[in-house]
């Protein structure tokens, strides 16, 4: 009995000692009134006096270890801006890996983070990521998705030094939402990234036990005094384009158009912002890159880069959807299906404590019907209840509406924490479609998609239970989904494993096995997989994953197993690569029936400087039929991208791509200036060439290559941001 006293009160010891070791002290930032100068230099008075913060530990490829390097992190602010500082010491500072290049293009590279929840209701996140030259990279975390599309406006430097290296930060409180009145209280989470060991190391330490739930574990940190903001943006813009094709033996102009633009953003409160857009320019400075197109059970998904739908983004995300790599439904609300909008207006943010909502409407001109405008409207709402921890409830409408057919879409969802280490997410989402049918009657369907998963993380272990019921009428017009017709039964469970030899940093195990009944046949099919994955030689990556799956098309079964491998490191500090290949049996769809497939996708990045660089990028998928072993097409596409970054403002930038299917080059300069996000010049210019082969001497499979251009484009655009 005394020995059972003995052990339970030193287990009670322990964990009250581990937990104490986690808690959460709140962090009281120094406040200043002179601001630093932003020069990458850590010599001005307000850096002798900020809060600093020095233990950073480890959360990848471990937990709890001490981060290799020093790191001192600083804390200040005025009553206009939020400030923050890293010293980051190195021992190998000609290892450490960085580039003067554009914005959000350093994930690979050394870095250091500002992670804010500016409401401290650890439902979202703002990401500030600097390289050691001061480039900058944002995003915006919300539900486990992490979206780096957004472009928020804030001020950076860096300089590298004999020690390491040095950043500044400088974030405008009109740039980011959070609550009114005084004091405000926020939460932090401040990270520095050591690419070439692969590296995380955070302030503050991570528990284990909760994984990677970063939302429940950011510290709390209060400011007082900040002046209240009154957000008002005004951005005008100017675009040309014209656009030329090849027809009867000349180049002849297709499209040709000047064009004015105007955007306006207006904070009501500090946290709630009115967004509206007249004849917006939705134009991209670079065209999505290349994909194999050709015998697809879906259409392919290319991701949303136009400014105005991007802000707010995240709130989009519907509990249990993306939930495992078979699940068909991706997104409710994928705003690429609005077109060409002519208007739109959009209120997002937050009403009381506890409420975020967005409201959105655009209206979208379609092609015209023998003469007549055609015009879809797109209306959204949503709405977020926060609960307890990073726990929410939500409700979604969405509705494509034209003059005599709809696409109506609502339903509920959430997520909730049962335990540190634990979520349930669920959704119940129905669909109503109206359609003309040829005899001109109009035709209802209804449908829905039902969504429940539990998941288990922490550092040693991942599982996850997975039900999804989507019915044959189900239909999502401005979302994004796969398939129809389904019902899911899913398993996962991943084993991770810490080595203690130096060469190996992590090495992962997992299983992944469901069952899928395919509702229009009503027949089954399975898709699992197992896989090992280690993390090695600094930050070098192999993943070996065997399929043993089968799919269900048109009432037939086909087979679908197969195997993949990637690999990926860092060989030098200019040079990485990466290759993905499969093979797997496969279904051929224009003409089902069985085959097989081969596909290769590969990168290989070389830095000669810190201002240049190039990437060669190459895709390869071949079909071979069982029927007779006849290769039924061949696919390769490569793209070679040359940029040089002058500046952190300015670059040029060269692409060339090849598609081997279609026999055609695509090349694609651009000029780039970009002061801050809004404030810009872009100038480009693309031609599309078609390969005329060899000629009537030339024996079977000999080609010459033979270019005609058959289509150009010119594009041109200024915008300037006022905010006042």
């Amino acid at each position: 009995m005394r020995r059972l006293i003995i052990a339970i009160f030193c287990i009670a010891i322990s964990l009250q000692l581990s937990a104490g070791k986690f808690d959460r002290t709140t962090i009281i930032p120094t406040q200043t009134d002179t601001p630093p100068i932003l020069d990458g230099i850590l010599n001005d008075d307000v850096w002798k006096n900020a809060k600093t913060v020095t233990d950073f530990i480890t959360f990848m490829p471990d937990f709890g270890k001490d981060l290799s390097e020093k790191t001192i992190g600083y804390i200040a602010y005025d009553r206009d801006n939020l400030y923050f500082a890293f010293k980051c010491y190195d021992t190998e500072p000609n290892k450490i890996k960085a580039s003067i290049t554009a914005r959000d293009n350093i994930s690979d590279e050394d870095w250091v983070c500002v992670n804010l929840d500016t409401y401290n209701d650890q439902q979202s996140l703002s990401a500030f990521y600097v390289n050691p030259f001061g480039i900058q990279m944002d995003s915006r975390f919300m539900s486990g998705n992490e979206d780096a599309s957004i472009d928020l406006v804030w001020y950076s430097s860096g300089k590298l030094n004999d020690e390491g290296y040095s950043v500044e930060i400088q974030i405008p409180l009109k740039s980011i939402r959070y609550s009114s009145g005084s004091p405000v209280e926020m939460g932090i989470f401040l990270e520095r990234n050591i690419s070439r060991s692969s590296e995380h190391g955070s302030y503050p330490e991570l528990n284990p036990e909760k994984g990677y739930a970063m939302l429940t574990q950011l510290n709390p940190i209060v400011y007082h005094d900040l002046k209240k903001q009154t957000l008002l943006e005004i951005l005008p813009a100017f675009t040309h384009s014209k656009r030329s094709s090849y027809k009867e033996g000349e180049m002849s102009t297709d499209f040709k158009k000047s064009d004015g633009h105007l955007t306006l953003k207006y904070g009501i409160t500090s946290d709630l912002v009115l967004d509206a857009t007249y004849n917006p320019d939705f134009s991209q400075i670079e065209a999505d890159a290349g994909q194999v197109d050709i015998n697809l059970r879906n259409s392919l998904f290319f991701s949303e880069k136009r400014p105005f739908f991007l802000e707010g983004n995240e709130i989009y995300k519907i509990g249990a959807t993306q939930s495992s790599s078979n699940d068909p439904l991706r997104s409710i609300v994928h705003t690429r299906t609005i077109v060409n909008p002519i208007f739109g207006i959009k209120l997002a943010g937050k009403l009381g404590d506890k409420n975020n909502v967005l409201l959105l409407y655009a209206k979208d001109e379609l092609p015209k019907i023998d003469g007549q405008n055609q015009f879809a409207h797109f209306p959204v709402f949503r709405y977020k209840r926060i609960l307890n921890k990073d726990s929410y409830i939500g409700g979604i409408f969405t509705s494509r509406e034209l003059e005599n057919t709809y696409n109506r879409v609502g339903g509920l969802d959430g997520e909730v924490r049962l335990s540190p280490s634990s979520t349930l997410a669920f959704h119940s989402i129905l669909s109503e479609s109206q359609s003309i049918l040829q005899d001109e009657t109009l035709d209802i369907n209804s449908g829905h998609s039902i969504g429940l998963t539990y998941w288990f993380s922490n550092r040693d272990i991942d599982y996850g239970l997975i039900f999804k019921d989507i019915s044959t009428d189900f239909n999502v017009d401005m979302g994004y989904i796969k398939r129809t017709g389904m019902q899911i039964y899913a398993g996962y469970f991943k084993q991770k494993i810490y080595p203690k030899a130096d060469f190996f940093n992590r090495i992962d195990g997992e299983i992944y096995t469901s069952a899928v009944n395919d509702k229009f046949y009503n027949m089954w099919e399975m898709f699992n997989y197992s896989a090992i994955t280690i993390y090695f030689w600094g930050n070098a990556q192999f993943i070996a994953k065997y399929y043993l799956t089968n799919e269900i098309y048109l009432g037939e079964r086909f087979k679908t197993n197969g195997f993949h491998t990637l690999l990926s490191k860092q060989i030098t500090k200019g040079i990485s690569a990466y290759t993905v290949l499969r093979w797997n049996n496969a279904i051929f769809y224009g003409d089902p029936h069985q085959g097989k497939t081969f596909k290769a996708t590969g990168s290989i990045t070389f830095q000669p400087s810190d201002k240049l660089s190039s990437q060669l990028s190459i895709n390869y998928a071949q079909f071979r039929s069982n029927h007779n072993n006849e290769i039924l097409y061949s696919y390769p596409l490569a793209r070679l991208k040359l940029t040089y970054q002058l500046n952190k403002y300015l670059f040029f930038r060269g692409i060339g791509e090849y598609n081997g299917y279609y026999d055609n080059l695509v090349s694609d300069f651009l000029a780039s200036f970009t002061y801050i996000p809004g404030t810009v010049i872009h100038l480009g210019y693309g031609s599309v060439y078609q390969n005329l082969g060899g000629d009537e001497l030339c024996e079977i499979n000999c080609r010459k290559l033979k270019l005609r251009e058959r289509a150009r484009g010119f594009f041109f655009k200024v915008s300037y941001l006022w905010r006042l």
